[in-house]
């Protein structure tokens, strides 16, 4: 045992020798014997390690690991070893350069050590394409018509899943995960039936149900689409969603004319919606609840206090389904933007500065940092330690974006 972590850890060494010298070189002659004796699982261990640009450069350092990368065993011992490790991202330019993407990955973010690729453009048969979600490798995005696609931005590889059936008077969201028990994906599509509404001859307005949500969603694989009917709930205005323990779940409120504020989740096994409790942080009030995410694995939410939401707190469901084990984790003070970012808001705002109502929590780093994005134009590192914060940037980032979590890899659909 003890030899083989000895030769893991000498491997490991010269890939990254090899990768960070930035100069990938076929290994010479008795090096390539020495790993070809090197059992399978071991290679496979040690390259599922690796940060994912790392693993895309080892083709160019063993010839063998070029089929190698590619297997599914890998792929997926890739994925699950990234679950631990710090995330990454991709980032999608919303203005003025449509159709650019960026690949930033903080593996090594401890180190000091931020990757940032830019990507190429997805070929598809329509352009521009926008991001939607992104499962295990692979983003959902639509077209300008609302047509679905399925792709991988680092191999460009996509299908076209089977369009939903549309009706005019029809919109919604879409929604892209993985169900883990029968490894499917699945697309959700929840739409709201919009009521046309004659004014006059030549006007007609138009009003959405405030009631009734009804829910499609498609099996990647099968030829059609299904009508799961409709639900109690509006999410015609619900952004905020986060995929954990294998349901989706989003904040709604039962119809327009009231203020209260539910937890929703929808299981992605059994497809059926079920209210969730949420955790009693907001004083009576539900206006403070603005979005969930996931952090170390758990579901949690951030929550607004104080007249203009000048603080910021992150609550965690430490066991899942217990509304007993909601906990505060981490409160943010008045104002989280780096003092030169603060400085500009300052200056071009019209209105009583808010910082903290436009700030989207990202992810906590392993070294206990906080990456969130504001007014979709800019990433932060905030020190919930010390107060502190620094904003983020890389070479080429657009001035507008949109921006989710996405694990670089080779995955693909069978």
């Amino acid at each position: 045992m003890c030899m083989h972590l000895y030769i893991q850890y000498i491997i490991y060494i010269l890939l990254l020798v090899c990768l960070w010298r930035n100069q990938p070189r076929r290994v010479e002659p008795a090096a390539s014997m020495t790993m070809d004796r090197l059992p399978r699982e071991v290679v496979v261990n040690i390259l599922s390690r690796l940060p994912f640009t790392s693993l895309l450069s080892s083709k160019l350092v063993y010839r063998a690991w070029r089929t190698l990368i590619h297997d599914p065993f890998l792929i997926s011992k890739h994925l699950d070893e990234a679950a631990g490790n710090d995330p990454s991202f991709i980032l999608e330019s919303n203005w003025h350069i449509p159709n650019q993407r960026h690949f930033i990955d903080f593996f090594d973010h401890s180190e000091g050590q931020v990757i940032s690729k830019k990507l190429p453009a997805i070929n598809s048969p329509t352009t521009p394409m926008y991001l939607i979600d992104s499962c295990n490798g692979l983003l959902c995005m639509h077209d300008a018509s609302r047509t679905v696609f399925i792709c991988n931005p680092f191999t460009g590889l996509y299908i076209q899943p089977p369009k939903p059936v549309k009706f005019p008077t029809l919109v919604g969201g879409l929604w892209f995960g993985f169900q883990q028990t029968t490894k499917q994906y699945k697309v959700i599509q929840i739409v709201f039936r919009r009521q046309l509404r004659r004014v006059n001859s030549s006007t007609i307005s138009t009003s959405i149900s405030s009631t009734q949500s009804e829910v499609q969603i498609l099996t990647l694989g099968n030829p059609s689409w299904r009508n799961l009917g409709t639900i109690p709930y509006r999410f015609i205005h619900s952004k905020s969603k986060t995929l954990v323990h294998g349901r989706f779940h989003w904040l709604t409120k039962p119809n327009k004319n009231t203020t209260a504020t539910l937890l929703i989740s929808f299981d992605l096994e059994t497809e059926q919606f079920h209210e969730v409790p949420r955790p009693d942080c907001c004083c009576g009030s539900d206006k403070c609840f603005r979005q969930l995410m996931v952090v170390r694995g758990c579901l949690s939410t951030i929550a607004f206090h104080g007249d203009y939401g000048e603080r910021l707190e992150i609550w965690v469901m430490r066991e899942y389904g217990v509304k007993e084990s909601w906990i505060k984790e981490i409160s943010i003070g008045a104002y989280c933007l780096p003092p030169t970012l603060l400085q500009q808001e300052i200056l071009h705002s019209h209105t009583n500065l808010r910082p903290n109502l436009f700030v989207r929590f990202l992810c906590v780093l392993k070294n206990g940092e906080i990456l969130l994005e504001y007014k979709s134009k800019a990433l932060i590192v905030y020190d919930p330690r010390y107060g502190t914060s620094r904003e983020f940037t890389f070479p080429e980032m657009p001035n507008h974006f949109k921006i989710v979590v996405h694990v670089g890899s080779l995955n693909w659909l069978q």
